[in-house]
């Protein structure tokens, strides 16, 4: 088999890549699904939907320069390394410019936050903070998150649950069972990003150290322990409906399965990172769709 060779990224295209745009769904999805939510309840504000959309993004950008910047101080990012990340190693970034371009992007999402505040409430801005303290710490200080074996449980926690909750209570001011129930599957979703990320660097992160969940498990159990958890998504849509929590339309979301089941079959059977690419992209496309499926049903059961 041939040497891989990895494009060197130049002008604006390594500035858009370092964003890790591909990524982005990841936040996106939950502020549309929380805000989607709302329409049996009343009026949604479209400037609210649009300042929650920006911040999470900006907050999510910033996680990921902070993750680029530490993983380069850690020694963890090589020429050689597969993924999105490596602007520093592989695009010719000053780290300090990575550094700062993320604090930065946190500060630009607090003073959207203090629109969101003045709009809905202010407890928002505790909230918010911790979710920017969060996405420090997964890569940031003595022990960071992405260390250890709960990066899949916090990264879904933060940028799947939470979000959808946010941006629910700042356009209702409450929260309600329905919301608190029909994130729970985005959340393992938005977890099961990172799971896939992690699978890919397993070897990677074993030599360096980290105590990712793939490791501690095993690739084959790691994979299999994804594939669980896209079952267990469906499934709990179902559940939905059965016990109804939501309406049939919920259903909608199983247009998204063929995804899944393609990221699934991508990973088996595959050892080197470059290899299991594709499945990272299947995994991510499959969340996205999931959640734009979701939100659909969400959307066609008010309005018909």
């Amino acid at each position: 088999m041939g040497e891989v060779i990895l494009e060197k990224n130049t002008g604006l295209k390594k500035w858009w890549k370092m964003m890790r745009p591909h990524t982005l769904t990841a936040s996106f999805v939950p502020v549309l699904l929380g805000t989607a939510l709302v329409l049996p309840l009343g009026h949604i504000s479209i400037p609210l939907f649009i300042a929650m959309l920006a911040a999470s993004m900006l907050i999510q950008i910033a996680t990921n320069l902070f993750n680029e910047y530490f993983d380069f101080k850690r020694g963890l990012d090589t020429t050689e390394s597969v993924g999105i990340g490596g602007s520093i190693v592989r695009d010719g970034f000053h780290p300090k410019t990575i550094l700062r371009l993320a604090y930065v992007l946190c500060l630009v999402s607090m003073l959207i936050g203090v629109y969101i505040c003045i709009r809905s409430s202010w407890w928002i801005a505790a909230v918010g903070t911790i979710c920017i303290l969060t996405g420090y710490l997964y890569s940031a200080g003595p022990c960071p998150i992405a260390y250890t074996p709960f990066g899949e449980l916090i990264s879904g926690l933060f940028m799947g649950v939470f979000i959808i909750w946010i941006s629910f209570f700042i356009q209702t001011g409450t929260l309600t069972w329905n919301c608190i129930l029909i994130s729970i599957p985005i959340g393992i979703l938005v977890g099961g990003i990172n799971m896939a990320n992690n699978i890919r660097d397993l070897d990677g992160d074993k030599r360096k150290g980290r105590r990712t969940l793939p490791v501690l498990l095993g690739r084959p159990k790691a994979i299999n322990l994804l594939a669980v958890l896209f079952a267990f998504s469906y499934l709990w849509i179902i559940g939905l409906m059965i016990f109804y929590v939501e309406s049939a339309w919920l259903l909608v979301v199983f247009a998204s399965l063929p995804k899944a089941i393609q990221a699934t079959r991508l990973f088996r059977g595959k050892t080197r990172s470059i290899q299991m690419m594709p499945a990272m992209k299947a995994t991510a496309q499959m969340q996205t769709l999931f959640g734009l499926f979701l939100s659909l049903g969400i959307i066609l059961d008010h309005f018909i």
